[in-house]
């Protein structure tokens, strides 16, 4: 561990700055940064070239930004969540919109293994090529937005469910469990799950289910005895 430089460019004190993978004594250089000294007209090169009007699709210049910003690698530490901010940024420019409704800085966080990989390629790329990089940029953008759809039509739903049921009668114990059917419930629900997360008697559960049951908010699946569990009903 080093102490490290806040809030200004790298001065490589402690030695150049190296991405390392690997265990102890195993360790591999992933990516070598540039010197500190070429710190400054890299970066102005880049931000001339962020906040100028070249004639390339906003997508592309998004993705781009974030390759160029996280190779010149210009900070001791931050530069992932950087690059991502910067690469969001962009994607705002090409949307014209103050709103949007998916993140591509949390997609490649769920990606990162992906990412670390074709960044390394990209960055040691004899011919520095970039069309890689892009093509699972672009993936991974898809991937945001399908993300983003399936939250946005998982919240509609929850949200009609409620309006249908608007004036009717749950008790705690009820709301929570619905809610959790609704967030997507992990497993299948049975009445001894309902009863251990909601910390109530099994006869008590019981009584709240067949009142769920009757009211139609719940069937139960196929599977009957000790195996029976509960669904939403559609």
């Amino acid at each position: 561990m080093t102490r490290i430089v806040v809030g200004a460019w790298r001065d490589d004190k402690s030695g150049p700055i190296q991405v390392v993978s690997g265990p102890l004594g195993k360790e591999r250089v992933q990516y070598k940064a540039p010197a500190a000294e070429r710190l400054d007209p890299e970066m102005n090169a880049f931000l001339d070239w962020f906040n100028g009007g070249e004639d390339i699709d906003l997508v592309l210049r998004a993705g781009l930004a974030h390759l160029w910003f996280v190779t010149i690698h210009p900070f001791d530490d931050g530069h992932g969540r950087i690059a991502r901010a910067i690469a969001d940024m962009m994607l705002a420019r090409s949307e014209d919109s103050p709103q949007r409704f998916y993140s591509m800085s949390a997609q490649i966080r769920l990606d990162r293994k992906a990412y670390y990989d074709i960044l390394e390629r990209t960055q040691k790329a004899p011919d520095l090529d970039v069309t890689p990089w892009l093509d699972w940029f672009l993936q991974c953008l898809d991937r945001a937005i399908g993300g983003a759809e399936e939250t946005l039509s998982n919240v509609l739903f929850k949200a009609e469910f409620w309006k249908q049921h608007e004036g009717e009668t749950f008790n705690d114990r009820q709301r929570d469990m619905t809610n959790r059917l609704l967030d997507g419930f992990d497993g299948k629900l049975t009445s001894s799950k309902y009863a251990t997360i909601e910390k109530w008697s099994p006869d008590t559960t019981l009584r709240d289910i067949n009142d769920l049951l009757r009211r139609g908010i719940l069937r139960r699946e196929a599977a009957g005895g000790r195996s029976t569990s509960y669904l939403l009903r559609e």
